[in-house]
């Protein structure tokens, strides 16, 4: 039986506040396979962010443990994890995270320069040419419209051709066209580089794009995952 892509052992967060502890996460068992597109649905508050900033080691975990490649990275230290996420993990954001002062084209290249990789700049344009882009290399984030601005971050999350593609609600600041137009891109770009993927959302039409959904209420999986049809 083929080992899982990524692997949660009974994952648990919570944190102590001036009200008490508060539970984010309780016993989370989840296993994803390599190219899967697993979609995490739930109402709003319910983990699905919190679980994904766990799978990126953006956070750690109370207890429990994460596996990705069979390899244990809930206990890393700091700059191993860091290591790790930079060369494996390509990630997503809602609200786009892109850096005002710097170019479509200079955002796209930040993660390659930070892995010290060679071409960079060819590499950076070909991936703004993926995404529809090319001709908006030279303008900044505050020129290009929100979809605009989502297909720049997509080109800069899958620039390294990462492994692992962690997506919160990447087409939830979206109209209906530009949300269309990113998921299927995102979609795309993940095939060519056959990566695993994992997504929060809320739109059901990109959580039916995926290859599975897994619901999530008050900090628990459900116990039965819907696979698609």
């Amino acid at each position: 039986m083929a080992k899982p892509f990524l692997e949660l052992r009974n994952i648990n967060l919570s944190f102590n506040t001036k009200a008490g502890l508060i539970s984010i996460l309780n016993g989370v068992n989840l296993k994803v396979m390599q190219e899967e597109a697993v979609a995490l649905i739930g109402p709003s508050g319910s983990g699905k962010s919190s679980l994904l900033m766990l799978i990126g080691g953006l956070e750690r975990p109370s207890s429990g443990k994460i596996f990705l490649l069979n390899r244990e990275i809930s206990n890393l230290n700091q700059s191993s994890l860091t290591r790790f996420r930079r060369d494996m993990i390509g990630v997503i954001f809602q609200s786009f995270h892109l850096i005002p002062t710097m170019t479509a084209l200079e955002n796209v290249m930040i993660p390659l320069e930070i892995m010290k990789a060679n071409n960079i700049f060819e590499r950076s344009l070909e991936a703004l040419k993926k995404v529809a882009l090319i001709k908006r290399s030279s303008h900044y984030p505050a020129e290009l419209s929100g979809g605009e601005q989502q297909r720049v971050a997509l080109a800069r999350a899958l620039v390294t051709k990462p492994k692992l593609i962690l997506a919160d609600e990447p087409t939830g600041n979206l109209d209906k066209e530009s949300g269309e137009m990113v998921t299927q891109m995102l979609f795309d770009l993940k095939a060519e580089v056959g990566s695993t993927m994992v997504i929060v959302t809320h739109s059901n039409d990109l959580a039916n794009r995926c290859t599975r959904k897994v619901s999530i209420n008050d900090g628990r999986l459900n116990s039965d995952s819907i696979k698609k049809s």
